[in-house]
């Protein structure tokens, strides 16, 4: 297939921080705000790596590294790319990490520590960018979901149940915030063929196996869930909020 992707005059100049920006479908988005003409901050423990993807594009980039399971970090975070390239109009939420674990062998401190990783700091980056935001009249919030738990995908329940819980968050911070034009929506990937699929997972039989769960025949790209989290981003969503927006060809 051949795609063209959409400019959006709204988003160009306007601050978007992504936290996991550095690799992976973080990167994607990345790319697809720099091509917007968007400020960008990228959060993420991989400070060099972050650095390094903000040297391949022509634009207003700030890096900031952040353990986000550390909510002072965060926070420091948040406010090190205000003070750089001005407070966000638009947050995504999209670090998380679907490590496989089995059921029997988690521990409180691992279940703890997985919803550290993959649902806690998309609340806390909520509560850093939303003043900003009220300040500036509205702003937009994208939070990253996951098809794992709609599919009743086991092998990793901590993770399915922080993913699970982000739908919740979405749709009570959408009412919270939309009295101030802050809209909360979430992205819900399918099986996204990142390069970490690619090396941990996707084997000639589980492909073929997702690809007869899907719709559509072809496995999914990460530069289809940016050009999701994009119009999310944009004022052609404006009417747009406390929804689930679904990029997974049809395999839920």
């Amino acid at each position: 297939m051949t795609n063209q992707f959409a400019v959006y005059p709204s988003l160009a100049g306007k601050t978007v921080i992504i936290t996991g920006g550095a690799s992976g479908i973080g990167a994607e988005m990345v790319k697809a705000f720099a091509q917007q003409k968007s400020k960008i901050g990228i959060i993420d423990m991989d400070i060099e790596g972050a650095r390094k993807l903000a040297n391949e594009f022509d634009a207003e980039i700030a890096c900031a590294e952040c353990d986000l399971r550390d909510i002072d970090q965060l926070k420091s975070a948040v406010a090190k790319l205000a003070d750089e390239i001005g407070p966000a109009s638009v947050l995504v939420n999209n670090a998380a990490r679907d490590d496989r674990h089995n059921w029997e062998d988690v521990t409180p401190e691992y279940f703890d520590e997985r919803v550290a990783t993959n649902m806690r700091h998309q609340f806390f980056a909520i509560q850093a960018v939303a003043p900003a935001m009220i300040e500036m009249g509205g702003g937009s919030i994208i939070n990253m979901g996951s098809n794992s738990w709609w599919e009743a995908g086991g092998g990793f329940p901590a993770y399915t149940t922080s993913k699970a819980a982000i739908h919740g968050l979405t749709r009570t911070m959408a009412r919270d915030l939309g009295e101030h034009r802050i809209r909360v929506n979430a992205v819900v990937p399918g099986w996204i063929m990142t390069d970490r699929q690619k090396e941990l997972w996707a084997t000639p039989e589980t492909l073929e196996a997702h690809r007869k769960r899907q719709c559509l025949p072809d496995l999914i790209e990460p530069v289809y869930v940016a050009r999701m989290v994009v119009f999310l981003a944009s004022d052609d969503a404006a009417m747009c909020t406390a929804s689930n927006y679904m990029v997974e060809a049809g395999s839920i």
